[in-house]
């Protein structure tokens, strides 16, 4: 019977590592913010090429607007920020996804792996809900590739990954909708199970405050193969926000939060104005039993989330499986 405890859905509630995991990602996240120095000496580039070029091209059409909110974001007012899931909200598809692509590239993966992250995936994709022993085995197997290598390696890497596959992938409408509570003077954070090395690149690149993710231990500048706490997943986003809010001193009431995904209602449930952007089923459901806002930026009959399942999102590599597979199966 244990073979199918995924068919019933679970409902996670806050645990101490979740807790852990929420104060380290918003430790984490402060000291970025205040321009501390995340690794030795990384240089960090402003706006690339791309994005400068990708900036230059027309806008695409835009879906008639909704009524105007004069009152919100409110202007000047430094008790509220904006949270925004990144996964399918900020970007099309997972941010893990395209950085494990990146990594098979440069040969982070060997073939026996392969298997072993395909099996992982397809787990995920099929169960959608978080089974403890697979997620277990899912991080351990992700961890095991940075274990031993440089923090300031990865970052580096990151760098490339993100013009690479990222950087085209940005929901304009999602971006606008941070660049207004920026424009307010308001801070803006991502929050993402994604490594927070990653996201920290992502929120540089966009311009943002800067970003609440999954921390891996790292020992003088060196992975140790082992996290903090666990994935920033589900309520572990809710405890990352709530912590950080406190030591900025944010009004929760006052603040927003965006998503696509249910998983994230303990997160979009702390704030005064919650969104779901791109939502999906469950998600849309809550939100209009609620009265949340919805926007939705997908085209097409049907608005089929993109990558994979926000239960992959756990920081793990195995991310970037199917990618991996289809590229070998393309240079043999």
């Amino acid at each position: 019977m244990a073979a199918l405890g995924w068919l019933t859905p679970r409902r996670r509630s806050a645990t101490a590592r979740s807790v852990l995991a929420g104060e380290a990602s918003a430790e984490a996240a402060r000291k970025t913010a205040l321009g501390d120095e995340l690794l030795d000496g990384t240089d960090f580039p402003g706006t690339t090429e791309a994005e400068r070029a990708a900036e230059a091209e027309p806008e695409a059409p835009q879906e008639p607007a909704e009524p105007a909110e004069p009152e919100f974001p409110v202007a000047g007012d430094d008790l509220a920020a904006a949270f925004f899931d990144l996964d399918n909200t900020v970007m099309q598809g997972a941010a893990i996804f395209h950085f494990g692509r990146g990594l098979y590239k440069r040969e982070f993966f060997r073939r026996r792996e392969l298997a072993r992250f395909a099996w992982q995936q397809a787990w995920f994709r099929l169960a959608g809900v978080e089974d403890p022993e697979h997620m277990q085995d899912a991080r351990d197997s992700a961890l095991s590739i940075v274990k031993g290598h440089k923090v300031s390696e990865l970052m580096s890497i990151g760098e490339e990954i993100y013009d690479e596959y990222m950087a085209v992938r940005i929901w304009p409408g999602t971006r606008a909708l941070a660049q207004a509570h920026l424009d307010a003077g308001q801070k803006v954070w991502l929050v993402t199970a994604a490594p927070v090395e990653t996201a920290t690149i992502i929120a540089r690149r966009l311009g943002l405050t800067g970003a609440l993710g999954t921390v891996a231990e790292s020992v003088d500048g060196v992975y140790t193969g082992r996290l903090v706490g666990e994935p920033l997943h589900g309520p572990a986003k809710a405890e990352a926000v709530r912590a950080l809010a406190a030591a900025e001193g944010l009004d929760l009431a006052r603040c927003a939060a965006y998503s696509d995904s249910h998983n994230d209602i303990p997160m979009l449930s702390l704030v005064g104005h919650p969104y779901a952007i791109n939502p999906d089923t469950k998600l849309r459901k809550h939100a209009r039993s609620n009265d949340w806002r919805l926007r939705d930026y997908r085209t097409g009959r049907k608005a089929v989330k993109i990558g994979v399942p926000a239960a992959a999102g756990v920081g793990a590599i195995a991310g970037g499986t199917a990618a991996a597979i289809a590229l070998h199966r393309r240079r043999k």
